[in-house]
């Protein structure tokens, strides 16, 4: 009996999924029909993660965010290295530096086992876990569009074509938002899930000691755990309140305390100096911009319908 009601639901998950399989569009109620727990499993693991280290929000965030930037949302960042993957793992923006994947894989595990099969993809999970980690640490929240489906190849050398570098002018960072469809609005409102999380030394370390954009008080704080020569991996937070999402890093740009130098490029002198001041002055408009924008950034080249594949692992290639 047991097993005819397992056979049930197996026939049933097969059958939603058939209906959706060839959508071409993303919608927020994607997994409504396949597998309704599939959202509520990933919000649970998220909030267990981001509650035994509250940096882990930040590095989920970041995830989604280095996935969509090289070659649409299609979850190549997961990709482990084999002598046909040239894995973004080991890109220069990624390496020793993106983390997270060991939650990603928790989430694909408790997701496949509550919705019966491998129905969810990778780049969703990436997309819905980003969202629950910025309101896990009291952002904003919007509503994930689904439908995406994982792609079987990675490009490192795109990887380290396309991310924006922390050590951008403004114009750079313009024209690298801008050939992946986002304006300036989009930058600098992207820019502020700095307000969580950390960089390294090796980030920050000729602004600390070459900078003349920065509050010196600020750069002789920062060459405590930051010297002239080695701790490159020491830790500094994007801002005074690393483990929760609000306005205090728009606050530190308008100081001169922006950590990094593409930080500091959002308030010097430039066209986005005043959409800097908006976010200081109305929170609430910097929270609906942010949601408004990761819908647009999770909106970039995705691969749906028959493109790509659901992966059963995260990591690798069915």
């Amino acid at each position: 009996m047991a097993s005819d009601r397992s056979l049930q639901i197996q026939i049933f998950v097969l059958l939603a999924l058939a209906a959706t399989a060839f959508s071409t569009t993303l919608s927020p109620h994607f997994y409504d029909g396949v597998c309704p727990q599939a959202l509520p499993a990933i919000k649970r693991v998220v909030e267990a993660a981001v509650a035994k280290e509250r940096r882990m929000g930040a590095s989920l965030l970041r995830l989604h965010f280095h996935d969509c930037f090289v070659n649409g949302c299609d979850a190549s960042i997961l990709l482990d290295p084999t002598p046909t993957i040239d894995s973004e793992k080991n890109a220069g923006p990624n390496n020793n530096s993106a983390r997270g994947f060991e939650v990603i894989d928790q989430i694909k595990a408790e997701v496949d086992k509550v919705c019966g099969c491998s129905v969810v993809s990778c780049a969703d999970i990436l997309a819905v876990a980003a969202r629950d980690s910025v309101v896990a640490l009291g952002g904003p929240s919007w509503k994930v569009r689904m439908g995406r489906r994982d792609s079987t190849t990675a490009s490192r050398t795109q990887a380290n074509a396309t991310l924006p570098s922390p050590f951008m002018d403004l114009q750079a960072l313009i024209a690298n938002f801008q050939r992946q469809g986002l304006n300036e609005r989009d930058l600098v409102a992207l820019a502020g899930g700095h307000t969580i999380g950390f960089s390294k030394c090796l980030l920050f370390k000729n602004r600390t000691y070459n900078g003349t954009n920065i509050d010196p008080a600020f750069a002789q704080q920062l060459r405590a755990s930051c010297p002239p020569n080695g701790g490159d991996s020491n830790l500094s937070p994007l801002d005074p309140t690393p483990a929760r999402f609000d306005g205090a890093y728009y606050n530190n740009l308008v100081k001169q305390r922006g950590l990094l130098q593409s930080d500091q490029a959002l308030f010097s002198g430039g066209s986005t100096d005043a959409i800097v001041r908006s976010y200081i002055s109305n929170p609430e408009a910097f929270w609906a911009d942010f949601a408004r924008s990761m819908i647009r950034m999770g909106n970039i080249k995705p691969l749906t319908g028959t493109q790509g594949q659901i992966r059963d692992n995260c990591r690798r290639v069915n």
